[in-house]
Parts: C-alpha cells; structure tokens; sequence
C-alpha cells in the first residue's frame, strides 16, 4: 500500500495539471508570495503595532475579570483580529464603528441561541458562523472577526455558556466600546490615519472627477464586498489625476490622457 503512494501522487498531479494547463511550480510560488513592497512607510507599520499593544492589553485586563483563563484567550483572539483591521485598514468598510459593534455583538447573540438549541457543538458552530455571515451582510456591518465571536459563544467552555446572552455585554460589548475608543484617541494625532470614516473631510469636486452616481453603479455591478469607501476611491482616482502630469520647459503642467 505504501508502494502505492507515490504512484497516487503522480496521477493526481497530471491531472490537476491538465485541468488547469498554466499551473507550474514557479508560477504557484508567484501567486502564493507577493514580491510588491507594500506601499505603507515603516512609521505606519510601527504605528499600528503600537495601537494593537494598547488595545489589546485593555482588552486582556476587562475580559480576565469576568472569564477563565480559557474563555478569555478565545475572546481576546476575536477581538485581536479587530484590533488588527482598526489599527492596520482603519480607513477599511470592516474597519468602521458599526462594523465592530453590529458585527461583534449580533455574531454573539446568534452563538448563544444557537448552542442553546443545537447540542452538537460540531453542527452549532458552523450554523453560528454561517448564521453571523448572512445577518452581518443584511445589515451591512460585515465584520470577520464576528465569525470568531459567534464561534466562542458555542465553543467557549462552561464559563462563556453560564453567561448566557450576558456574553454580548460583557466582554464582547465592552471590549468593543473599548477597542472603538482607543481606535480614536490613538489614530486621531495622525491627520492620514482618520478614524472613523465620518470624520474625514469632504472630498473637494474637481474637474474630470468620478459622479458620484457612475461609483455607485460600477461598485454595485461588481457585486461582491469591497473593503474600501467611496470616498477613499474619489481620494485615490483624484491623486492619480495629480500624479499623471509631466513638467513642460515652460513650466506648464499638462495632463497626460487618462488610461482608466
């Protein structure tokens, strides 16, 4: 049998290689490795990592007084993923108020109703997940790390399970309200790193700018979630503008035609 091994192997391989006839070794390493620089300066990754240490370490000393240790790291882990989109995406859709609140809290409401209902913990997990992903789409407040919250709610132990929906205030509430707040004190002395959304200034109308109806309509006929703003899009289209210039002897800007 073991003979056999190898021989399987090499049957699957050619056949996943004439499915899918672009499929080489070096090929597959490009698109599991990202050669691009990440276009973010040092300061801002050290930033981040700043706000996720103070985030996380309040959050740590708020959920030790009302779980075990085992409870606690499996709610830290959820709300670490949160802190990791505030600090690091903070101008990301997921990233926003509504988006840790609703996603956090519904995703733990619907956890404990489902382990209260389903005894397989196995069966109630997936359910829950699945359950936060439809509900946190209709109410557009799609947040990932609520997944991992729905998910402790049925597998948190004893302690997470006697809580009942008191689970949803506390810790997960007020880890939340906690993480928000921290996410705006800390982003707030940096002008690029405004948090939330809402309080970014409005983005000037300028000649040869996008309608804002036109957005509207290309975001909708992609039809799948794009973890970016429409204001930050008009930012970036109209700082391409800017950028696609060449200096003229005389000193004139002239735009080059526009590729998009």
């Amino acid at each position: 049998m073991k003979e056999r091994w190898p021989l399987m192997l090499l049957a699957v391989t050619r056949t996943a290689s004439r499915c899918i006839p672009n499929l080489h070794p070096s090929r597959l390493l490009g698109y599991l490795s990202d050669n691009n620089a990440h276009p973010t300066s040092h300061a801002e990754k050290w930033i981040s990592a700043g706000g996720g240490l103070v985030s996380v370490f309040m959050i740590l000393l708020i959920s030790q007084q009302v779980l075990d240790m085992h409870g606690t790291t499996l709610v830290v882990a959820s709300m670490s993923a949160s802190a990791v989109l505030l600090f690091a995406v903070p101008h990301g859709a997921m990233s926003q108020p509504w988006a840790v609140l609703g996603g956090h809290i519904i995703s733990a409401l619907i956890g404990v109703t489902v382990a209260r209902w389903i005894e397989s913990p196995l069966m109630a997990s997936a359910i829950a997940v699945s359950l936060s992903i439809v509900v946190m789409h209709y109410l557009n407040c799609l947040h990932p790390p609520g997944g991992a919250t729905a998910l402790v709610a049925v597998l948190g132990g004893s302690a997470v399970q006697e809580m009942g929906y008191s689970y949803a205030v506390t810790p997960v509430l007020a880890n939340a309200v906690i993480l928000l707040t921290i996410a705006m004190i800390f982003n707030y002395p940096f002008i690029w790193r405004r948090y939330p959304q809402a309080w970014q200034e409005a983005v000037p109308t300028e000649k040869c700018m996008i309608a804002h109806s036109d957005l509207v309509y290309a975001l909708t006929e992609i039809d799948s979630f794009i973890d970016v703003s429409e204001e930050d899009l008009l930012r970036i289209y109209g700082l391409a503008l800017g950028h696609h210039r060449i200096p003229q002897p005389q000193g004139q800007m002239l735009p080059i035609e526009s590729t998009l």
